[in-house]
């Protein structure tokens, strides 16, 4: 269901989240949160993304006030810990942030670092953690297939469960994967942006460009498109966030606790990266894990009372409610 512009306006507020530290390029988090009769929802695509994609940030957040989600098939689901591109110094700090997680994802290929500088960071988070928890390294589409080749290699000494995105196109990554075979890298290769930003998100999967795929609720318009195109590429599905608040991460292991199967830890405990959220309760990893009831009365709860102080004014409001109401026209 689609409310009216008006109604979603009169509960529509902008809110600006500092970082703990920056991620993507990030500092402060800025996204919409709003309330329907389901319960809270949330929109926050990145500046830079065009109408019609944002749109469908906008279509997660409805469904979450004013649709339903699936019924889930566990009570809890596994996390990942996220390193941003941080030196090896600031590696234990961040790690701090995330209890019990089992799995590290580790942010590569930053503007201006160099993969001595990636190497370095992986080589810290796992002399700190040992050999029984999981790393994966994420390039944000960064690399080209050259460059890849010559730092997976590097990387897979320190034992990776894979690497998300290190290339842009769909035939890097194919290429990517043969090439990685042939000189004997075992490294399994993830589709992110490749799913969530393409306009054929199935196509990984059908041009064997990818061992499995990253879904994010948000860009790909909400947890039942999102259970879809996990059923249509048949492979191993890794629920992420899109450096959401409480409210986009509930929405998040509303889709994780709902998949058939579910082999990897998600991506969904980034609330830890933010030094402020709107949660009473922020959705953070408890024993590596976050349960389905918490994430459920995030969405549920009357109030979020993180947002006061963090409301956005002036022109930066006027902004994100004029794109709210664009993305609305569109849906």
């Amino acid at each position: 269901m689609t409310p009216d512009l008006p109604e979603l306006l009169a509960s529509a507020t902008p809110v600006a989240l500092p970082m703990r530290v920056r991620f993507r390029g990030v500092d402060v988090r800025e996204a919409v949160i709003f309330r329907g009769p389901h319960g809270w929802g949330e929109f926050g695509p990145f500046p830079e993304y065009a109408d019609a994609e944002a749109s469908r940030w906008l279509a997660a957040g409805l469904e979450a006030a004013w649709g339903s989600w699936p019924k889930p098939v566990r009570d809890a689901v596994e996390v990942n810990a996220t390193v941003p591109a941080v030196t090896p110094g600031e590696v234990p700090g961040v790690l701090a942030g995330f209890d019990g997680c089992r799995t590290v994802k580790v942010k590569v290929a930053e503007r201006g670092q160099t993969v001595d500088d990636d190497v370095a960071r992986v080589a810290e988070v796992r002399a700190l953690l040992g050999p029984r928890v999981h790393l994966r390294v994420d390039a944000n589409a960064a690399w080209s297939v050259e460059q890849a080749r010559e730092a997976l290699t590097r990387l897979s000494a320190y034992d990776l469960q894979y690497a998300e995105q290190p290339c842009a196109e769909v035939a890097e990554l194919a290429e990517l994967r043969l090439v990685l075979a042939r000189d004997g890298v075992d490294v399994p290769i993830a589709a992110d942006e490749s799913v969530r930003r393409a306009e054929d998100p199935v196509r990984v999967a059908r041009e064997g460009a990818a061992d499995l795929v990253v879904v994010k609720v948000a860009p790909l318009g909400g947890v039942a498109a999102a259970l879809a195109i996990v059923a249509e590429c048949g492979l191993p599905a890794v629920v992420s966030s899109a450096l959401d608040t409480s409210v986009g991460i509930a929405a998040g292991v509303a889709l994780a606790a709902a998949l058939p199967q579910l082999d990897h830890a998600c991506g969904l405990g980034t609330v830890g990266l933010l030094a402020a959220d709107v949660a009473q309760r922020p959705l953070v990893p408890v024993g590596g894990e976050i349960w389905v009831a918490d994430a459920q009365a995030v969405v549920a709860a009357d109030e979020m009372p993180g947002m006061a102080g963090h409301e956005l004014t002036g022109e930066r409001r006027d902004w994100w409610l004029r794109r709210l109401a664009r993305c609305h026209a569109l849906l």
